[in-house]
């Protein structure tokens, strides 16, 4: 895969907090009833279903056809959803591994690792990488990254000051899962 279908897949994948631990949950069981993701996830109930409905408009995921009742219904992963679940798994457990909560990202930070991964360490060329992204947005993303130990920012003292991002470990074995 090249590396801006990378950058799409991991976009299309960030673009909704609880889309990566859904698909992962759904590839890990086969499919799954509502109430057991939401039981397994801890998920708010309006939160799942918005996600959900997104994933199914994605064609990420379809309500299994197989089972009858409309009240109780399962969601499967189709062939694209497969696809992007194993990338989502790799993810999730990587987060795991670095302890940081599912909700700990913001739809930007799974892109910005990846660029930073990809060489781009300043914040023009992240910014340019990611086009459809806001400066505040990426911003609040570098500040909450660097909060949670993912990356590390050095100050050049040059005219201009310069800022450089490097991943740090955690954010290492996070990259290595994108």
């Amino acid at each position: 895969m090249s590396s801006s279908g990378d950058l799409s897949a991991l976009l299309a994948l960030s673009k909704w907090r609880w889309a990566g631990p859904i698909l992962a949950d759904l590839s890990a069981h086969n499919g799954a009833r509502f109430v057991e993701i939401r039981q397994r996830l801890g998920l708010a109930r309006d939160s799942l279903s918005r996600t959900l409905n997104a994933a199914v408009d994605a064609g990420w995921v379809i309500p299994n056809p197989g089972y009858g009742h409309p009240l109780r219904p399962e969601y499967i992963l189709t062939h694209k959803g497969e696809r992007l679940a194993i990338r989502a798994t790799a993810i999730w457990e990587a987060q795991a591994a670095v302890t940081l909560a599912p909700n700990g990202l913001t739809r930007w930070s799974l892109p910005i690792i990846h660029s930073v991964s990809q060489g781009h360490r300043r914040f023009g060329e992240i910014s340019n990488v990611l086009a459809p992204v806001g400066p505040r947005a990426l911003s609040q993303s570098l500040k909450k990254l660097m909060a949670s130990d993912l990356l590390n920012r050095k100050l050049i003292d040059d005219y201009p000051p310069t800022s450089l991002y490097d991943l740090t470990q955690q954010g290492k074995i996070l990259a290595a899962a994108i």
